[in-house]
């Protein structure tokens, strides 16, 4: 279950992520960032009636408050690198470090994945580099070390994101993400005034159905994953939940027309026997 709910999760994460990436190119990543966090915010309200009850303690809350600084700070410096890079640089870097932090987190809590299951977080990692793989012969498909570094950075935040979450009872339901976006939403808000930016920005011009879909997309991820958490280790989800860039390869493939080459291929291929390894 927590397999299929991290690959869930994976693909609209990924999805969330190249719609996202696309409004960062017409307006400012902290706008969209902000708008994006605020589309979420509705749905998870009109979703939070919907669901049973949950025994939430002032530690979910608080945890998922924390997290969602890491992770809105992350969203951030994500969209700027995706403005200002090429997605095939951009999202590797990303995922391997919103991948590698809460494994080792994991590992450092206790948990103590089966041999398969290691090797399968493995060869999940060697998927996420292949998938997102691009020949260097083009100027544009080069990032300089500053957007590397930055992309670093927004995994590593997504990674503390993710072990915020796990760190919250398994009965809160969705309030550590209600939490989280009511820390979030201040955060962006005093980061945009204090950059003696608008808030109107976020929510005007084109591309605005853009940034609400990613939003909501974004939301959904974020519900799939906290689920598979409740269902399975932190390693072996947020593993999972790392091969998203092969959404964000094949949107651009069918939207973008870009063309995926024999290692992206071979990549895919490759995720597919990693689910497979921490299935079994």
């Amino acid at each position: 279950m927590s397999v299929v709910l991290a690959l869930g999760a994976a693909v609209v994460f990924g999805s969330a992520d190249f719609l996202g990436g696309l409004a960062s190119r017409r307006r400012a990543a902290l706008a969209v960032a902000f708008g994006t966090q605020l589309a979420g915010f509705v749905a998870l309200l009109v979703a939070l009636p919907l669901l049973p009850s949950a025994t939430v303690a002032p530690r979910d809350v608080l945890l998922g408050a924390l997290g969602g600084i890491f992770g809105s700070s992350g969203v951030v410096l994500l969209f700027r690198c995706l403005a200002k890079g090429p997605m095939s640089v951009v999202a590797p870097v990303a995922a391997l470090t919103a991948s590698v932090v809460p494994i080792l987190a994991g590992v450092l809590l206790g948990e103590r994945p089966g041999v398969a299951a290691v090797a399968g977080i493995a060869v999940a990692l060697v998927a996420v580099v292949l998938i997102t793989r691009e020949g260097d012969s083009e100027p544009s498909a080069r990032a300089g070390l500053e957007v590397v570094a930055t992309a670093l950075a927004a995994g590593a935040l997504f990674g503390l994101f993710f072990v915020c979450l796990h760190g919250t009872g398994d009965d809160a339901g969705l309030y550590p993400l209600l939490g989280a976006r009511l820390a979030s939403l201040p955060f962006l808000a005093l980061l945009i005034t204090a950059r003696g930016e608008s808030l109107r920005e976020a929510f005007t011009g084109r591309g605005l159905p853009i940034i609400v879909v990613s939003g909501v997309l974004d939301m959904a991820a974020n519900v799939l994953y906290l689920v598979a958490l409740r269902h399975g280790l932190l390693a072996i989800v947020s593993a999972i939940t790392g091969l998203y860039p092969a959404a964000t390869v094949l949107l651009a493939q069918t939207v973008l027309d870009e063309r995926m080459r024999r290692t992206q291929v071979a990549g895919l291929a490759v995720a597919a026997v990693a689910a497979t390894l921490v299935a079994v």
